[in-house]
């Protein structure tokens, strides 16, 4: 568990990373904290809250392409990035809406 900043406490600030991180956002229902490290990987702490606060280990979630700012559904599910374009770009990939419809026919 990340330890907490014994002099911050008083004040409501507890250390989440030692690395650093950018970028934070907080799941809908406030129980998940997602922050951008240096190393271009996007981490989850998980986050307890009542009478007291605590945020439980680290987790990587996944590498990011560039060091840009991002979003996450409130259900925390799913994450919106911008992603490089050109010769470094990924290889393209097809978005399919409505396919439940086409499950019907």
């Amino acid at each position: 568990m990340p330890e907490n900043i014994a002099g911050s406490a008083a004040q409501g600030k507890w250390l989440i990373s030692k690395g650093g991180g950018n970028q934070p956002r907080w799941r809908g229902d406030g129980k998940e904290l997602y922050f951008q490290a240096p190393t271009l990987q996007l981490f989850a702490a998980g986050i307890r809250t009542g009478n007291t606060f605590a945020a439980e280990a680290l987790r990587p979630l996944f590498s990011l392409p560039l060091l840009n700012a991002g979003d996450v559904t409130a259900d925390g599910k799913r994450f919106l990035y911008p992603a490089p374009e050109g010769a470094n770009a990924p290889s393209p990939f097809t978005v399919v809406t409505n396919w439940q419809a086409a499950l019907k026919r």
